[in-house]
């Protein structure tokens, strides 16, 4: 290809509009982090192996394929030649049709991009590109390459099998020309490969059709490969003997690129498409994925609000690496009833939103479940699914196994991946691109992602992707694997989630039916606060259309143990109840709240309190306290080495009702709420956009200020400027608009006075982004330190 220099590049940006370089660094903003001093810095960091490098990732596969296409040209190409490359490459029909528009868009974004330019009859890529495309189009390195380490002894055998006419020796020609670019022609003509091929057997020709698409290289272990061609035994070395292939190390052997071009008949690519695939999948309606998403909506909520609840009172400890264990993972799923890749993702997206974290070696709820639990059932969805959508972790991987066999937890930092985030992005808009009523199949959205990111690297892409399309169902962004209204809400980023979801979520209901079995039936979801009180009061025994709770001694002893009276129980209960208060449950609450408190224990270790000195006597007597280790120091106390905790906890299992009592004699109430860690509730996160417009102008003016002048320019010599603070203002805000250059007198953190010629571009915050043409850079000044303004001709 025609060498082109860095300087042709540079004065190349220079000449495009102001209007054209915001384009590019929008596009590329990585371009402009920090601001060039001038266009020629720009140019040099475009051309950069990284900056490339993430330019190519964010094309498409039609637009990769025209820069490959463009790559492998000898020179300059206009959009004539490129449409007839290309055209060689779509099947008949109406990709054909589609090629011209496609193509005219495809030159637009690489030459926004700066990864081609020129003029239109005669572009080129940017230098820096080809090197980064390495190796293009699935093809292998270049014959010079592939044969680099031969000796010269063995290119000449090759040269003259090749072409009998050749002359020459020592690695090269007669006419002094080094034998590898006399191989490189032969190899590069058509005449000259076809009639290789036709001497090669029809398994050798097999074995060349296999590596012209690509991989253009594999392994051979046994070949020989100093062999010619009339002691060329096998297929393979009948290719090695011509030149079809080369040996690039002890076991590999190569097709070079000059072979593979000829053979693939003037075709670059291979079936390509101009357009992305169509997704495909069953079509249902609308209205029933809507409706179905907003349940399992509705339960993921409610599943997040029960996991937080019951960690509130039994938090799981945090292991020495961080993460929960597996046994733990395992008993939150069973409470949940839910399957354990499903618990662990509840576990996560609650991590991610805020709403649980380390704290004291424990997993506890945060401050911030308690601000987060008082929202609208839709407003808390929205932000657990947008903690979802940006998190840079896999939940997918739990109890997969890593690198060095070993279990990978939830919420061990393990699981983190840096393209999480943005593999699932790209799917959820895939999933948005959807017509209505269409469920894709992973098969064909992985196929479109495939098409969208080409150089992505597949294997994980694709499992990361069909982790998000099954987390989407579950959390209700799908429904029946259609996208609902508000999962496309959550895919673009626009904050109506909620309130699309709100009119598709069940009315709760705030009473129950309760009944002589000692359960209560709930004929629909509960309000939130009638079910935290519930929660507390019962447990479940069934959920579905209905959910059934329990009473029980020790649910009701729950409910005692965080402050409540028997009255307050049963006040609760005839307020929420539908039906009369059954007398078993009424007096079951009696019963355990007249039996609750007789024994009081403190902290000696641990100390036991009761009024009634025989009922002391009898634990005295029971068999099960030998392990305790008491000791009577009074008729009405006892006194054990065991912790409080401890002490409470075996005395329930031995059938008495303790409470636990504070060093002043008070009741230690278990409240729900009194377990919290450090926290907050996770703020919205969406996809990192590009800078915002002002900053971009501001961007170009310095690079288009630092690029006609080197020099810093000197500001007028006399006073400062001096003016009042809301003219100062006024007139900041009048040159913003009018993109005016301004004279200000500016405070330094000394104090003392300085003159400055700016270009504002912003203001906000209490301080002023301006180009400072007296220091050449982008600078923030604070309004505060500016003693006035003047016009830049005074």
């Amino acid at each position: 290809m025609e060498k082109m220099t860095g300087t042709d590049f540079s004065e190349w940006l220079r000449g495009r509009s102001d209007e054209r370089l915001r384009a590019l660094v929008a596009a590329r903003p990585e371009l402009v982090t920090p601001v060039p001093a001038h266009i020629d810095g720009l140019a040099a960091r475009a051309c950069s192996p990284s900056a490339i490098g993430r330019a190519l990732d964010r094309l498409n596969r039609f637009s990769l394929s025209v820069l490959e296409t463009l790559a492998l040209r000898p020179g300059p190409a206009d959009r004539e030649t490129l449409l007839t490359l290309l055209g060689r490459a779509v099947p008949d029909g109406p990709g054909q049709e589609a090629l011209g528009p496609a193509l005219d868009a495809a030159l637009d974004l690489l030459t926004t991009r700066a990864l081609i330019y020129g003029p239109e009859d005669a572009l080129l890529p940017a230098p820096g590109v080809a090197d980064a495309l390495e190796p293009p189009a699935a093809l292998g390195p270049p014959v010079a390459e592939v044969f680099r380490h031969h000796p010269p002894e063995r290119l000449d055998v090759l040269l003259r099998d090749i072409d009998p006419a050749y002359e020459g020796g020592g690695g090269h020609t007669d006419g002094g020309r080094p034998a590898r670019e006399r191989l490189a022609a032969l190899l590069a003509d058509p005449a000259t490969v076809g009639r290789l091929v036709g001497e090669v057997s029809p398994q050798a020709r097999a074995a060349l059709d296999e590596l012209v698409w690509g991989p253009a290289s594999g392994r051979l272990p046994n070949a020989r490969r100093d062999v010619d061609t009339a002691g060329a035994q096998s297929p393979i070395e009948q290719l090695l003997a011509r030149g079809l292939l080369g040996a690039t190390g002890e076991e590999t052997v190569a097709l070079p690129r000059e072979v593979a071009l000829v053979l693939r008949d003037g075709c670059v690519h291979r079936d390509l498409s101009p357009g992305p695939p169509a997704l495909e999948g069953p079509v249902r309606d609308q209205d029933l994925a809507d409706r179905t998403a907003a349940g399992q909506a509705f339960t993921f909520v409610r599943t997040v609000e029960e996991l937080c609840e019951v960690w509130s009172v039994d938090p799981p400890g945090v292991l020495r690496a961080g993460g929960l264990a597996v046994r733990d993972l395992r008993r939150t799923a069973q409470l949940l009833d839910l399957p354990e890749w499903a618990a662990g993702l509840v576990v996560e997206v609650a991590h991610a939103a805020g709403l649980v974290a380390a704290g004291e070696g424990e997993w506890l709820p945060t401050g911030g479940y308690d601000a987060w639990r008082i929202k609208a059932t839709e407003d808390r969805w929205a932000v657990l699914a947008d903690a979802w959508a940006a998190m840079e972790r896999a939940p997918g991987l739990i109890g997969e196994r890593d690198d060095r066999d070993r279990p990978m937890n939830a919420l061990h930092p393990d699981l983190r991946r840096p393209g999480a985030a943005q593999t699932r992005a790209r799917a959820l808009a895939v999933l948005e691109s959807a017509p209505t009523g269409l469920a894709p199949t992973p098969e064909s959205v992985l196929a479109r992602l495939a098409w969208e990111q080409p150089r992505r690297r597949p294997a994980l892409r694709d499992r990361l992707v069909r982790f998000a399309l099954r987390e989407a169902e579950h959390i209700g962004v799908t429904g029946l694997g259609v996208p609902s209204s508000h999962g496309r809400s959550v895919a673009r980023g626009d904050g109506r989630a909620a309130g699309l979801l709100a009119p598709l979520l069940p009315r709760p209901v705030d009473h129950v039916l309760l009944q002589a079995d000692l359960t209560a039936v709930a004929p629909g979801p509960l309000t939130t606060d009638l079910g935290r009180r519930l929660a507390l009061t019962a447990d479940v025994e069934s959920k579905g259309g209905a959910t059934v709770y329990r009473f029980s001694e020790q649910s009701i002893r729950r409910a005692l143990d965080a402050g409540q009276s028997a009255g307050d129980l049963l006040a609760m209960l005839e307020r929420h109840s539908a039906t009369p208060v059954p007398q078993p449950l009424a007096y079951l609450v009696t019963d355990v709240a007249r039996r609750h408190g007789r024994i009081r224990v403190g902290a000696a270790s641990a100390y036991i309190r009761c009024d009634d000195p025989a009922l002391l006597d009898e634990v005295l007597a029971d068999k099960r306290a030998h392990l305790l280790r008491l000791r009577r120091l009074a008729p009405t106390v006892l006194v054990s080495k065991t912790s409080r905790a401890a002490l409470v906890d075996s005395l329930r299992a031995m059938g008495y009702a303790p409470v636990a009592e504070s060093l002043e004699g008070d009741v230690v109430v278990a409240r729900a709420d009194a377990r919290r860690t450090e926290g907050q509730l996770a703020a919205r996160v969406t996809a990192t956009a590009a800078p915002d417009p002002e900053t971009l102008t501001a961007a170009v003016r310095a690079m288009r200020a630092g690029d006609s002048r080197r020099r810093p320019v000197e500001a007028p010599e006399g006073q400062v400027p001096r003016s009042p603070a809301t003219a100062t203002i006024s007139a900041l805000q009048e040159a913003i608009r009018q993109g005016s250059r301004v004279w200000i007198g500016y405070l330094d953190s000394q104090g003392h006075a300085t003159s400055r010629i700016l270009e504002p571009a912003r203001m906000e915050g209490g301080y002023l982004t301006a180009y400072d043409e007296t220091r050449a850079t982008v600078h923030r000044f604070a309004l505060h330190r500016i003693t006035g303004i003047a016009d830049i001709g005074r």
